[in-house]
């Protein structure tokens, strides 16, 4: 895990995503998937320091916010602008969608 992608939890959910541009990973540590847009997601991370932040959000430790946002697969990616969800994509991306999924908040 980078320091760039910080692991957020149920309390901590709203602060995360209260400001600015932030991309939700919900996932689990036992989803292959999930693994696989991992190294994305990091470099993204590095290289939108200041533009948007990467959180991750492990589904099986917060159902409630899972449930909330209708996750009922994963990955999801939920794209945040100043708390209201701006979109979302399901499911492995390669990194260049991923990257113009993000900076489309910023529009």
């Amino acid at each position: 895990m980078s320091e760039t992608i910080k692991k957020i939890t149920e309390d901590t959910f709203d602060e995360a995503v209260k400001q600015g541009v932030t991309l939700v990973d919900f996932y689990a540590d036992w989803c292959g998937p999930c693994r696989m847009i991992a190294p994305h997601l990091e470099s993204l991370s590095k290289e939108l320091q200041g533009q948007a932040s990467i959180v991750k959000l492990d589904v099986d430790h917060a159902q409630r916010i899972a449930s909330t946002y209708q996750v009922t697969s994963i990955p999801t990616l939920i794209l945040f602008r100043e708390g209201q969800e701006m979109g979302r994509l399901v499911g492995v991306r390669d990194a260049k969608t991923l990257k113009e999924f993000i900076l489309s908040a910023k529009k």
